[in-house]
């Protein structure tokens, strides 16, 4: 009778055990197929709302409209410098929209640099929906409306890019010949930094993006700055050094503090320093 009962009882624990695997299972599959199926959600977060220009901050501006190759129209700012020396080409990072970078604008437009930045499909004033492909083209347009409607020559222009718009400046970086490329708080893939975030899932094996900077990186043929912060929350810092070690000279490192999105503040004086060291090396004073 005892061992009737001993059986009954593995028996249950066994059902039970195998119930937990099973709901255990499920869920990972479950987290597998949402990952894959909605990853654009992963990856990019717009903001249509503009809730503040540059003339809030002291700064004349104009809206700039233009279009991608595809035909999406977009839409962005030029701020122009008094006596520029250059103008910044700024692709910005995966959430939000042009509004959110007026602190960067200020920066530059303090190193005597006019900037044009603009939004991709999906964000802001642009239109359309997000895509690898689609914010390549973006930045190829951006480009095309500066060194033809703008006339402006490219040794006049640097490429800049924060975050995901690092790895989107370095591969406008590799197809053209700007005067300078700027990386910031930047990853060397997706795939790498999925694998940072998810380490217990495959994403190697289910990601549908690429953005690989390191691999564009390695083409660019003009002086690199890579920036990143040893205090950065979402990019580990390692990502910054193993961009720098795959581009060319002349290349240089700038080491910054504070978090992901604030490491540029956070550092102050050190951080612009380090910008115009840069670029007065690769810059005239007016162009």
């Amino acid at each position: 009778m005892v061992k009737n009962n001993q059986d009954i009882m593995k028996r249950k624990l066994l059902r039970m055990i195998w119930s937990i695997v099973s709901i255990v299972v499920c869920i990972y599959i479950g987290l597998l197929v949402i990952i894959f199926v909605f990853q654009s959600n992963f990856i990019y977060f717009p903001q249509k709302e503009i809730f503040e220009t540059p003339d809030m901050a002291g700064l004349p501006y104009e809206t700039i409209s233009f279009a991608a190759a595809d035909g999406v129209k977009l839409s962005g700012w030029f701020i122009p410098a008094e006596k520029p020396r250059g103008v910044i080409l700024f692709c910005h990072g995966n959430a939000g929209n042009i509004t959110h970078r007026l602190a960067s604008i200020l920066v530059f437009h303090r190193l005597g640099l006019s900037t044009f930045i603009f939004d991709y499909r999906g964000y802001g004033a642009s239109e359309g929906k997000p895509s690898e492909k689609g914010t390549y083209l973006d930045a190829e347009a951006a480009w095309r409306y500066l060194t033809e409607e703008g006339h402006l020559p490219p040794t006049g222009i640097i490429l800049f890019g924060r975050s995901l718009g690092g790895a989107i400046a370095t591969r406008l970086a590799q197809d053209r010949t700007p005067k300078a490329l700027i990386v910031e708080s930047t990853f060397t893939s997706v795939p790498d930094i999925a694998a940072n975030i998810y380490p217990f899932l495959p994403v190697r094996l289910l990601t549908r993006f690429d953005y690989n900077a390191r691999e564009h990186i390695r083409k660019v043929n003009c002086p690199v700055l890579i920036i990143h912060s040893t205090g950065d929350d979402i990019i580990p810092f390692a990502h910054g050094r193993r961009l720098f070690e795959a581009a060319k000279e002349p290349k240089q490192f700038l080491e910054i503090a504070g978090t992901h999105n604030d490491g540029f503040i956070t550092s102050g004086a050190s951080y612009e320093e380090g910008l115009d060291a840069f670029i007065s090396g690769h810059l005239g004073s007016e162009f």
